[in-house]
């Protein structure tokens, strides 16, 4: 198959998709009206908006894109998805945190100072949890509760995660362009969400009910 019939048809697999789910789907994801809420995924391609899977609402874009095809068939195909929610919520606890698989060294990079470590071995193993320097690597502790990380170690494959600009972020590395690879990486990153939400709730911690705002598609809940 050649690199333009392959990005053809994943950009056909993440339509279909977002057609069966009501989703915007946008070629590549734009901005939002002035005075609007902050789109997400900016830039990206096959960028899917709303609610991606059940409880998550949400943006996705290609990631990672690489070129591939011979001359007259160039053609750019995602080796990653990426997945965005706005949770201005969550920045409350932790304004940034950086998790990255450690499987596949190539993309591991640290990005902040401080590397917190957790009690559970597997975890530390298969996650390289960072936090920058100016901040306290307790609050990510306490907000990775036992049940969090042990769901976490079960996800295949690299996964990296983390909260910047008040915007929960998850990067899925494809490891086929497919249709499914798609619907596994959003249900994930769906728990993801929703287990981070249950760990604010039983913090005592307020959280927004899932809705279009978390999307960009409204403001959000005043209190």
């Amino acid at each position: 198959m050649g690199a333009k019939q392959e990005a053809a048809e994943w950009a056909g697999a993440v339509r279909r998709y977002g057609e069966g789910r009501g989703l915007r789907y946008e070629p590549v994801g734009g901005i939002n009206p002035k005075d609007g809420p902050v789109a997400l995924c900016v830039g990206g391609s096959n960028r899917l908006t709303g609610e991606l899977v059940d409880g998550f609402w949400g943006s996705c874009c290609d990631a990672d894109e690489v070129e591939a095809g011979g001359l007259f068939g160039k053609a750019l195909l995602p080796t990653a998805l990426l997945a965005k929610a706005h949770m201005p919520d969550l920045a409350q606890v932790v304004p940034a945190f950086n998790v990255e698989s450690v499987e596949g060294h190539e993309h591991v990079t640290r990005r902040f100072a401080r590397r917190v470590e957790f009690e559970s071995i597997e975890f530390n193993r298969r996650f390289t949890a960072t936090v920058p320097s100016e901040y306290d690597p307790v609050k990510l502790r306490e907000l990775f509760g036992p049940g969090l990380l042990a769901w976490t170690t079960t996800m295949t494959g690299e996964v990296d995660f983390g909260v910047n600009d008040r915007q929960l972020w998850f990067l899925w590395h494809l490891r086929e362009r497919s249709g499914g690879e798609l619907e596994e990486a959003l249900r994930n990153v769906g728990e993801l969400f929703r287990r981070l939400q249950l760990e604010m709730d039983e913090s005592g911690i307020h959280t927004y009910a899932p809705g279009p705002w978390h999307a960009g598609l409204a403001d959000f809940p005043r209190d």
